[in-house]
């Protein structure tokens, strides 16, 4: 870890504060007409998401926190436990699928994620930005709905909902934004 001053902190820095791990959202340098300047700051707690905002004054000095990426490979489900593999080791990882969120329903056999670790404890979890899926259901196409771009709801392979384009049927191949959870494209 590394000391910086409170004038220093920019998006994405993970800094040390109130005995938690917070990531830097935004930051605003503000020079008042009276007083000293500093930075405004919204954090986002690394551990339950929630966000604070902090004044954060030149002369303060905050811990840096620089985190560990290691990439995982998904194996397997056991009930609750997810269950992904080191490449570089091949130890073994029991993540919980609330630590992953909504997103653990995009997780295929042997897809490679990255694991933000803190002094080896996993804080966070990235998917790749894009998985390719296939439609298992999707409603018809309404004739005469064309005036507006309009997308009907279908149902993923993995039993995830979402909006497609009408031209889209069961049995596509797609590619779905994994952070947005939306419709991309056609796989090719």
């Amino acid at each position: 870890m590394a000391k910086i001053n409170g004038n220093e902190i920019r998006p994405g820095n993970v800094i040390e504060h109130d005995g938690g791990l917070w990531v830097a959202v935004k930051t605003n340098a503000v020079k008042p007409g009276k007083g000293g300047a500093y930075n405004q700051v919204e954090l986002k707690n690394l551990i339950n998401g929630t966000k604070l905002n902090e004044r954060f004054r030149a002369a303060e000095t905050v811990e840096k926190v620089r985190l560990e990426q290691k990439d995982f490979n998904f194996l397997y489900e056991q009930g609750d436990a997810l269950i992904f593999m080191d490449t570089e080791t091949y130890e073994q990882l029991e993540l919980q699928k609330d630590f992953v969120g909504d997103r653990a329903a995009f997780l295929q056999d042997g897809m490679t994620v990255t694991v933000e670790l803190y002094e080896e404890k996993p804080i966070g979890i990235s998917l790749p930005q894009q998985v390719t899926l296939t439609i298992t259901e999707a409603d018809p196409v309404v004739k005469g709905q064309t005036a507006a771009s309009s997308y009907k709801p279908a149902v993923l392979e993995n039993g995830v909902r979402v909006l497609v384009p009408p031209f889209i049927s069961a049995g596509e191949r797609i590619v779905i934004d994994t952070d947005e959870i939306t419709y991309l494209r056609r796989a090719d």
